[in-house]
Order: structure tokens, then C-alpha cells, then sequence
């Protein structure tokens, strides 16, 4: 495995660094750089790769100078973590990094290459100021993951523009004759009660999903906005008896001696040993989703998160929980109401039925 080092990346980590080899497989080499996220740091925080064929994203995320020491097998790692987060088949990726052999460093000489990085760079920033917020002990390697979903090469004709992980999935089949996917998935049927009706979505997820990302999932399927705190509750036959609470920061656990950090616990620690996962999202709305496993699919090979099915629309976000959704609907549903009008304009572009495009099945990129 071939990877060319920006000059700031080469003279941070003092690497010996040889001539590029003209005749390696571009599937196998690799653009580097260590690059800023927030720009009140002194210190540059985050290493990004692009891979020279596909333009697939790698993103290290924090990395400290006296990190870079181990840089190469923090490379091979995080790209071995990033596509198997992205559910390929782990055969599959065992085979690209067996092929692509151990680390070699060159010198980028190519300004395309390093404007391709560079882009990349911005993408899997903004995501993790997005996500993050500036969490000090943070660290992780598979911030990479989101800039995968864009399309590049958009500059020519439309023709010529690709996404990097469908790029990167068909070379790695060709290349390895295995599946792009093999692997354990739920299919889950998730219900927000509202009284008046059910919004009901039909998901199919990777079994080992942390539960961080099926919070990014169920926000996107629910077209929550992502503005407050939220938690999960595992329960056994017993409804009245929680198994455990998992809430998503350390903060959290000095509200409650019982509850458990998420930080790497995923689906597939608590199902299908139990029966019901609670999420609720906005403590003070109180938007209680029941999660219920309908089927365990052994070897699934299609990619997921996956949207199956989905009915009813989601109430706006601080309506006051569903006592205040229903008197807001009720609202809506007549505009010779007086508080009509000022409804509407708070409401914006919600409207009282899920629009066609959110009920379409589809994959889930989050």
C-alpha cells in the first residue's frame, strides 16, 4: 500500500519517504494529509486519505503530533474500520488489505491529488463540527464515513461525476470476486404513539449498529432535527422493568447511578436477547419511539440502513409533546382557526401528511 504524504504530513511525521512507483495499482495508494477542524486549535487534529482510484474518504480524528509515531498502522486501521463500518463484507475488505500489503510512504508531486484531499478534508470537518461540537477526548476513525455519500467529480460533464463508496465497493468485488455485503441484520418496526395516529417506520439495520448511529438514523427516517438530548431503554418481557438505560454522554450518568454510557454499544448486545428498546428523543417533548425486532436476517447482502416502509408524518420539533401536537393539528386542519395563520408561519414547511419522497424506500446515509 502506496501513500503519498502532503510536505506538512511528511514533515510532521519525519517519515522516510521513497519515490512514487508509477506502476502501483491506484486501488492501492493513497493521498494524505493532516489537516485543521477547528481553528481555534494551534495544533492540526485530523489526518485525511483519498484513495487514488476511487476517491474514497479516510478520516483520523483527533490526532495528536505524538501520534504520529504509529501513523502507518493507524492508516492501515482506520481503513480497514472505515469500510467495515460501511456493512461491506469483511472478507471482502480482509482481501483488499492483504493485497494492498504493508505501508509505504512517497512524496505527493500531484496538485489533483492533493486538491482531492484537500476537499475531502472540508467535507469530514464540517461533519465533525456537525457531530462533535469540539469534544476534547474524542477520538475516532471513521469520521470519514458521511463525505463518501457525495458525489465528486462534479466539474466535468455529468457523466464523469461519481460516489466514492459505490466506486469503492464495485473495484473491491471486482477485485476480491466476493460480496459487497455479507452480513447479520434486524429488521426493526419503529411507532411514535401520537394518539391521533401512528407514525410507523419499517428499518432494516446492521445487527452490531452502534447505537450512536441508530440515533442518526432514527433521526433521519423521523425527520427529527437533531436539537435535543435522547436516550435508549432496554426491556425484557416485563415492560414495568428496564434491563438497562443507555444514554449517549458522561454528563448524563450524574442524573441516573443505573445508566450506562453508549460509547461502542451496539443492536446486537440487546437483541434479540430482549424483547422492546424504548428511544425517546427531546426530554421535554418527550417523543417516545417503541422499537420492536420483527425479524433476525442471517446473512443479508444488500447495504442498509434501510428504509422499508414508512406512514405517518412527524410532528415539528418543540410542538409540546403530544398533548401540544394535537391541539397544533387540530389547528392546522381548519384555516378559519384564528391562531391559523400564526400556526402556519411558526410550522413553515411542515405539512400534515408524509410527502411521497419520505415514504420511498431507501437507503439510510447518515
Amino acid at each position: 500500500m502506496q501513500i503519498a504524504l502532503t510536505k506538512k504530513l511528511a514533515d510532521a511525521t519525519g517519515v522516510e519517504s521513497s519515490s512514487v512507483h508509477e506502476e502501483e495499482n491506484p486501488l492501492f495508494s493513497w493521498t494524505a494529509n493532516w489537516t485543521k477542524v477547528w481553528d481555534n486549535r494551534r495544533a492540526d487534529d485530523m489526518i485525511v486519505l483519498v484513495n487514488n482510484a476511487t476517491r474514497f474518504a479516510i478520516a483520523i480524528y483527533q490526532v495528536k503530533r505524538k501520534d504520529l509515531k504509529n501513523v502507518a498502522e493507524m492508516m492501515r486501521t482506520a481503513i480497514s474500520n472505515t469500510l467495515l463500518s460501511m456493512n461491506f463484507n469483511p472478507e471482502l475488505v480482509g482481501e483488499y488489505m492483504r493485497l494492498a500489503g504493508e505501508v509505504e510512504f512517497s512524496k505527493n508531486r500531484s496538485r489533483q491529488k492533493a486538491a482531492w484531499v484537500t476537499k475531502a478534508g472540508m467535507d469530514c470537518a464540517f461533519y465533525v463540527a456537525r457531530e462533535y461540537n469540539s469534544i476534547a477526548k474524542m477520538f475516532s476513525d471513521t469520521v470519514g464515513v458521511s463525505a463518501n455519500y457525495h458525489p465528486v467529480n462534479c466539474s466535468g460533464s455529468v457523466d464523469e461525476s461519481y460516489v466514492p463508496y459505490q466506486a469503492m465497493i464495485s473495484a473491491l468485488s471486482e477485485l476480491s470476486g466476493k460480496p459487497a455485503y455479507k452480513y447479520h441484520a434486524f429488521e426493526l418496526l419503529v411507532t411514535l404513539d401520537l394518539e391521533v395516529y401512528q407514525a410507523v417506520r419499517r428499518i432494516i439495520v446492521p445487527a452490531d449498529l452502534e447505537l450512536a448511529r441508530f440515533h442518526q438514523v432514527l433521526q433521519s427516517v423521523y425527520g427529527w432535527g437533531n436539537y435535543h438530548l435522547y436516550d435508549f431503554t432496554v426491556f425484557g418481557d416485563n415492560k414495568d422493568m428496564p434491563v438497562a438505560r443507555i444514554v449517549p454522554f458522561e454528563d448524563d450518568l450524574a442524573y441516573d447511578d443505573d445508566a450506562v454510557l453508549m460509547k461502542g454499544r451496539t443492536l446486537s448486545e440487546f437483541l434479540p436477547e430482549h424483547k422492546h428498546i424504548l428511544y425517546t428523543y427531546d426530554m421535554g417533548d418527550n417523543w417516545e419511539h417503541e422499537i420492536r425486532l420483527v425479524r433476525v436476517l442471517e446473512e443479508y447482502d444488500e447495504e442498509s440502513p434501510y428504509l422499508v416502509e414508512a406512514s405517518g408524518q412527524t410532528p415539528p420539533e418543540d410542538v409540546g409533546g403530544v398533548g401540544g401536537f394535537m391541539d397544533f393539528r387540530e389547528v392546522m386542519l381548519n384555516p378559519s382557526h384564528p391562531e391559523y395563520g400564526e400556526m402556519k408561519e411558526w410550522a413553515r414547511y411542515w405539512t400534515l401528511e408524509l410527502s411521497d419522497w419520505k415514504k420511498y424506500p431507501r437507503v439510510i446515509h447518515v
